[in-house]
């Protein structure tokens, strides 16, 4: 009796014979190793041979096998090493999977393989590769409509399976003739799919995985693009197709769910008629039943999302003669926004339209200075500082303003003597303009003031028969 720790020292809720290592294609957990009497209760084993062949045998030396050992069993003709890969009552279940029609197909376990037995072992297995290269070219010369996957000799070296693939029947009896002559041994021909092919190769799926086909499943039922589409997926081939360049078999994995959901679903082709609209269903999220209606039979527009509940209900009041308000729970009338055409107002003649000349961005200093007194000329006349009278500040002023003109330009005297003019007069320019950015506000008013002061004092010294002259002659009198 095995202790339950499974004489590993340990006990984790796992036993390591059940669980084992899993180093081999189509392994088993067997889930009753630990279980006391388990491997005595029936003599059948399961034994796995290279890649995915795997074959059910009787115990009948009643040797104490575990999974793992190398057994050597019956074959026809002589004897094949295997690896024990199931022991107890789960190879009964198995059996039955593998639909085993007759008892005779279960031979005898011979005994557990000797030193002996595994050198004749290693000597077969490394002629398979050469093996299946020579025998390929043999196929093309014979003109065979066939793929050779792969070769596995027998543990005693004696016979040889050849696994081919082949669209259309196979006539292959001259090819079996050849090969006798040539390999010495005896001949076995094995047709395969594609999926048993990429399983036997093994390898790595789109989803980061062993390929399924490779680690656990051995009966592959038919797939079609109906489980794509009851699921929702793209129909695109490259996305659909696995390695052995057919459908993916996970498609069928829960294929069942979807659609048990999608029976709660409304009919795509019933309407909901509401008040304001009629909506046609535009998508499903089978999953989370969620139902997504718009009013345009091909587009998303005016798009409404609500649960397949509410569907049912809307779809029971319009067959009553009922049209609730709106789509929504709370049956809240929702403006329906209208269509809005991009080049309604579009004028054609736009193209044609010359562009606007840019405005320069930069302005002379004197010239922005100069603008600023001209904008505040209406209200010259009113200006405090006129009515207190200061002449003192307004010559101050001029005097500035006279300094100022007769400063040297450097644009002037680029262009007139052709030379650059002084960065230190720049530099003395801009200092100034810093120190008079104080009181700038009342300086810019000064000068103003004395402009129209001017103004009214040259109105007032001209003669009056001048202005007279001035005014034009064609104005009579107005009769009274």
């Amino acid at each position: 009796m095995r202790n339950s720790n499974c004489g590993t020292g340990h006990d984790h809720g796992l036993c390591a014979l059940g669980v084992g290592r899993q180093d081999r294609q189509l392994n088993t957990y067997d889930w009753l190793a630990d279980v006391p009497g388990n491997a005595l209760s029936t003599d059948l084993v399961e034994v796995q041979f290279k890649n995915t062949r795997k074959a059910y045998y009787h115990n009948v030396n009643h040797l104490d096998l575990r999974k793992g050992d190398i057994v050597a069993v019956e074959a026809s003709p002589g004897h094949d090493i295997g690896v024990v890969t199931l022991t107890g009552q789960l190879v009964k279940l198995q059996i039955k999977k593998a639909n085993l029609k007759s008892a005779d197909d279960i031979k005898r376990i011979y005994r557990i393989a000797k030193p002996v037995d595994m050198e004749k072992f290693r000597e077969a297995k490394s002629l398979e590769h050469d093996t299946m290269i020579e025998s390929r070219q043999i196929a093309k010369r014979l003109g065979l409509q066939m793929k050779i996957g792969d070769v596995e000799y027998q543990g005693d070296g004696n016979k040889a399976i050849f696994y081919y693939i082949a669209d259309e029947r196979v006539d292959f009896r001259q090819l079996i003739k050849v090969l006798a002559e040539t390999f010495h041994v005896r001949i076995e021909m094995k047709q395969i799919g594609a999926r048993q092919e990429a399983g036997r190769n093994g390898g790595t799926g789109p989803c980061g995985r062993e390929l399924c086909c490779a680690t656990w499943m051995k009966n592959f039922s038919s797939v079609s693009t109906n489980a794509a589409r009851f699921q929702d997926i793209s129909l695109n081939p490259q996305k659909l197709a696995g390695m052995c360049a057919k459908l993916k078999c996970c498609l069928n994995y829960e294929v069942d769910q979807y659609m048990e959901a999608g029976q709660k679903l409304p009919p795509k082709d019933v309407l909901l008629q509401t008040q304001d609209s009629d909506y046609h269903l535009f998508k499903t999220d089978i999953l989370a039943g969620l139902c997504t209606y718009s009013t345009d039979k091909n587009l998303a527009a005016n798009v409404e999302t609500i649960t397949a509940g509410r569907a049912w209900e809307i779809i029971a009041q319009n067959r009553q003669g009922i049209k609730p308000l709106s789509l929504m729970q709370d049956d809240k009338a929702k403006v329906l926004k209208q269509p809005v055409d991009l080049l309604a107002d579009a004028d054609v003649s736009r193209f044609d339209k010359s562009k606007k000349k840019k405005k320069k961005k930069g302005r002379r200093p004197q010239e922005a200075k100069e603008q600023v007194p001209v904008l505040q000329e209406s209200k010259g006349n009113d200006s405090p500082l006129k009515e207190a009278g200061q002449p003192s500040v307004v010559q101050e002023k001029t005097q500035q303003t006279r300094q100022r003109d007769n400063r040297p330009n450097p644009r002037r005297d680029y262009h007139q003597n052709g030379e650059q003019g002084d960065r230190p007069v720049r530099q003395d320019r801009r200092q100034q303009r810093q120190r008079n950015r104080g009181p700038r506000q009342v300086a810019d008013q000064q000068p103003q003031q004395e402009r129209q002061q001017q103004r009214n004092n040259d109105v007032q010294r001209q003669p009056k028969g001048k202005v007279a002259s001035q005014q034009p002659q064609d104005n009579k009198p107005s009769e009274v």
